[in-house]
């Protein structure tokens, strides 16, 4: 009992599958995201009240929802950025769900996954979303800008489109410098400087890549954790690149299943949780080595990567877990939403003594 222990505190079954659930910054409110069996989107809003979960708000729109963010916007607009089966990004204010904010045809095919930077009231930087979708393409929107996005990352004529699963926002540490990383159904990562728009560095991991996500945004990169189809999950140290050897990353197996989602938690940031498509959660540790880097036998600067350690593991659901919301406010306080159509509010224990 002197480990974290992971707690379900509240468990609520519903109607329609659910894709993705997100905490609304500096409340206790959070937003479900999904779809019902005739293909129409659902979009609830739920509040905490001691040990009750009251639904406040409902919706219903024309395409399923698959992700969301609220990475893009302020701390005093609260908007969620959302993607759908259709290939439509679009921005809701919560107080008015009547129509978007901003609405666009950002793909062709459904988006997958969704990342904002600029909000959240870090204000570095422009406030943009990253898109990712089946027709291979990843794109980056401001909103305050109409139907044309910032940057456009695809492959070439010549290469096969690859069915982009993962993206993510990084190394926004300054009004000029940022990074995606983007992973794909083949095993591909790919880190795409947006200052020079060229890709800094690749990999393939030789499993679909169900997610990537950096330790922060908002600080110059230093770690990035990618997980896969085969219980697998790698973790990057980023400081220092190889010319040839790339940057140092380990490799772990868990779950025993697909390793659906990976999210660190952000009041520290070498704690991560992982999601198994067997129902079941993991909280990791990042330990650093004694030292990052070191040389070769070229002379030349290579990094060193530490270890992981396994905190603690849980099995709430006999379905996948495919999303998971740390609280940005409460520490330990977390929202993780199922494919057997429910939602789970958690609490883990003992994170301020990491």
């Amino acid at each position: 009992m002197d480990k974290p222990q992971i707690i379900c505190h509240l468990e609520k079954s519903l109607n329609f599958t659910v894709f993705d659930g997100r905490w609304i910054p500096c409340s206790a409110k959070f937003v479900i995201l999904g779809g019902h069996p005739n293909g129409t989107g659902a979009l609830q809003i739920y509040e905490i009240d001691g040990t009750e979960v009251n639904l406040i708000r409902e919706v219903g729109k024309g395409k399923a929802f698959k992700c969301g963010t609220f990475g893009a916007s302020s701390l005093k607009d609260r908007h969620l950025a959302t993607g759908d089966f259709e290939g439509k990004l679009q921005v809701w204010n919560l107080e008015d769900l009547t129509f978007p904010v901003y609405s666009v045809k950002a793909h062709k095919e459904i988006i997958n996954c969704i990342d904002g930077i600029g909000g959240q009231g870090t204000s570095i930087g422009a406030p943009e979303i990253v898109t990712g979708s089946r027709d291979g393409l990843v794109k980056v929107w401001d909103p305050r800008l109409k139907e044309v996005p910032v940057a456009t990352m695809q492959p070439f004529e010549e290469d096969t489109t690859r069915d982009c699963w993962s993206v993510c926002f990084g190394n926004s540490y300054n009004n000029t410098h940022r990074t995606v990383c983007a992973s794909y159904d083949n095993g591909d990562v790919k880190l795409f400087d947006l200052r020079k728009l060229c890709v800094l560095w690749e990999a393939n991991l030789k499993n679909g890549v169900c997610c990537v996500e950096f330790d922060r945004r908002d600080i110059p990169m230093n770690k990035l954790v990618a997980t896969t189809l085969e219980s697998k999950f790698y973790v990057f140290d980023l400081l220092v690149q190889h010319p040839k050897q790339g940057y140092p990353h380990l490799m772990e197996k868990a779950h025993k299943s697909t390793i659906w989602a990976c999210r660190h938690l952000p009041q520290n940031r070498e704690v991560f949780m992982t999601c198994g498509g067997s129902g079941s959660l993991c909280l990791w540790k990042y330990k650093y080595p004694t030292k990052r880097k070191e040389k070769d036998g070229d002379g030349i600067t290579k990094g060193v990567i530490g270890s992981v350690e396994l905190l603690q593991n849980a099995t709430l659901s006999t379905q996948p877990i495919p999303s998971f919301d740390w609280s940005p406010d409460k520490l330990g306080l977390a929202l993780c939403t199922g494919l057997d159509q429910a939602f789970r509010v958690l609490i883990t224990t003992k994170l301020n003594l990491l």
